[in-house]
């Protein structure tokens, strides 16, 4: 017995249509191709035309002179257009279609900050869930913090082949840690795809043009992202690689980066001018957005860190304990043993010293750079 959900006949589709009930057809079919440029492809009879189909801006619509079927409300047919006076007309609409217009790139939508502390333990697999091509995800910031900021840790437990597509992002703000395993990457007019590691970060510009190829088993990594909730669109005519290496061009004001961890250097974290005993590894995300946000790596640089009070004005700062333990202490958010796989985010007003042993790492992130690069002493 054939499956309910089965196409009769398995049949091979060669095009698609929109089937429109349009009572006025002559009036509709003037709007369409002498306003809003769609082209003519079937009218049917010649001398008293009863269907037309025609296509453009990427969709294909069957008018057909039918009053009984007309649809209640009416069909909605969005238009993206560019620029001011793209189209003659702001709205169209009669008892069969209505018509609106939108700009082709609207801006991103950033909803406003919340400050406030967010603590998430890795503690339980049921928090997993299956997302975008197969992959797991876990939200390391429950609400958002107001629907600004996203962060996940998502992980492929078996490598392979991902099958994952072309695509890109509507986004103010990503970027991507590696915390164990490989995946192979390619991004558009970034080179040939290339090795991404444990320890490598790249930041993705907004509405670059990427695809992951393949991973290990057991890759994993750390995703940040503003607004939390975006866009993500498939590109099916980008071929990637595109065969061009533009290091220095701009998506949105941003550069692309992919940071190389064995290539990295580290260097002594005193932002109070003393001494601290952890090291920090800048990841240069901060030059490609010019300060609108900063990432680096700090590791325990001996037995026991302590690093002095510290506080912070900024929008946003996140941690994630990638090694080891972690002790945040706080006269207003209170003490916190933070273990792998934890993390949290630090609101702007309250003190807080952070502390650990050798073989602690933590990943920093903040919106805007000058947060991490600026932290005073409380």
């Amino acid at each position: 017995m054939a499956n309910e959900n089965s196409l009769p006949g398995e049949p091979i589709i060669r095009a698609a249509q929109i089937v429109i009930p349009c009572p006025d057809l002559a009036s509709m079919l003037n709007l369409l191709t002498t306003t809003l440029g769609f082209s003519i492809d079937l009218v049917v009879p010649a001398d008293s035309p009863t269907t037309a189909v025609v296509s453009g801006h990427g969709v294909t619509l069957r008018l057909e002179q039918d009053a009984g079927r007309v649809r209640s409300p009416p069909l909605t047919l969005r238009l993206y257009c560019e620029g001011q006076g793209a189209a003659s007309v702001d709205r169209w609409e009669n008892d069969a279609l209505q018509i609106e217009f939108a700009g082709v790139d609207p801006a991103v939508e950033i909803p406003d900050a919340v400050q406030q502390f967010v603590l998430t333990r890795l503690d339980s697999t049921d928090s997993w869930h299956v997302g975008r091509a197969g992959m797991l995800y876990r939200d390391l910031i429950p609400g958002r913090v107001g629907g600004r900021f996203i962060a996940s840790h998502i992980r492929i437990p078996d490598g392979g082949d991902v099958p994952d597509y072309v695509h890109f992002h509507r986004i103010r703000f990503q970027m991507i840690y590696c915390r164990s395993g490989t995946a192979r990457l390619v991004y558009e007019d970034q080179g040939e795809p290339f090795e991404f590691c444990a320890g490598d970060c790249v930041l993705q510009p907004p509405q670059i043009r990427h695809r992951v190829l393949a991973t290990s088993a057991g890759f994993e990594v750390v995703e940040l992202g503003c607004p939390a909730v975006h866009e993500t669109w498939a590109d099916h005519r980008m071929q990637l690689p595109t065969g061009r290496t533009l290091p220095e061009r701009l998506y949105g004001s941003q550069q692309f980066v992919h940071h190389v961890a064995a290539a990295a250097s580290w260097s002594p974290w005193a932002p109070a001018s003393q001494p601290t005993g952890f090291d920090v590894r800048d990841t240069g995300i901060a030059r490609a957005t010019h300060g609108l946000a900063g990432a680096r790596v700090m590791r325990c640089a001996r037995a026991h860190a302590t690093t002095p009070s510290l506080t912070h004005d900024g929008e946003f700062l996140f941690y994630f304990v990638l090694h080891g333990r972690a002790a945040l202490a706080s006269r207003t958010l209170g003490q916190h043993d933070l273990h792998e796989g934890d993390c949290c985010v630090i609101p702007a007003g309250p003190d807080f010293v952070w502390s650990g042993d050798r073989g602690l790492e933590l990943l920093e992130v903040s919106l805007p750079s000058q947060v991490s690069d600026g932290l005073t002493g409380g």
